[in-house]
């Protein structure tokens, strides 16, 4: 079906960029940072990024965030969390992290339940942590290096671990079994709306705060990813 091909031919241009990226094809090989091997690459793609999100996202996100009433926009945001549970149980359990896996179960079972589909965050307010993990941070539990920094095109900051874990992901999120496509597709669109959306007030932050926003983006993300591959307890990062 329609979807599904473009979703193939996505997988393809995606796989290929990270060959090029692995590869070092293009960069010339003058760099500071080694956990950035193909800046140039990267620089490319994330002014890509950010020309698209100028005339597409962002007046997009903003235009959903004046007209969406601020319950509503809580609501959406709490469901697609309550469905990102379901991939986290399943990232907590190949840690074998029990405990947090039958906490995450919990969740989805209390907010799919008394918090109607997961539009009201009851398990929160019962005090049941949310943990958000995903495959790239399996992956780094089990002891991979995250290996090169990716920006990649629509997505963003990445790694040469987290681009495999996104792929992972994909087929453990529940919004790709819905079906019509075209139901999965407007949810697909509605996610992005709302994340982007709920990320107005930091993107202000970065383009005030940042000399270079793109060193102040790939410094961030990959400290948050460390951090979340061991728990919020990371060990002294190596010297380079």
């Amino acid at each position: 079906m329609k979807g599904e091909r473009l979703f193939k031919q996505f997988k393809i241009t995606l796989l290929t960029l990270l060959a090029v990226a692995l590869s070092g094809c293009a960069s010339t090989g003058d760099y500071q940072d080694p956990r950035d091997p193909v800046e140039g690459f990267n620089r490319a793609m994330y002014s890509f990024n950010e020309g698209l999100d100028d005339i597409l996202m962002k007046p997009i996100s903003k235009g959903y965030k004046a007209i969406t009433p601020a319950p509503v926009d809580t609501g959406i945001s709490n469901f697609f969390g309550n469905l990102a549970d379901v991939g986290s149980a399943i990232n907590n359990l190949l840690q074998f992290k029990l405990e947090r896996a039958a906490t995450d179960v919990g969740r989805v079972l209390v907010n799919s339940t008394i918090g109607l589909l997961g539009f009201i965050d009851v398990a929160s307010n019962m005090n049941m942590q949310k943990y958000g993990e995903d495959f790239g941070q399996t992956m780094g539990a089990w002891g991979m290096d995250p290996g090169p920094y990716i920006v990649l095109p629509f997505f963003g900051p990445s790694s040469g671990r987290d681009t495999v874990g996104m792929v992972v992901d994909w087929y453990t999120d529940p919004v790709r079994y819905v079906k019509p496509n075209h139901w999965r597709n407007s949810l697909i669109g509605l996610r992005a709306i709302d994340t982007r959306a709920d990320l107005l007030s930091a993107s202000r932050v970065l383009e005030e705060a940042a000399l270079d926003p793109y060193e102040f983006q790939r410094d961030a993300y990959l400290q948050k990813r460390r951090n979340d591959v061991y728990d919020g307890a990371p060990p002294p990062e190596p010297a380079y």
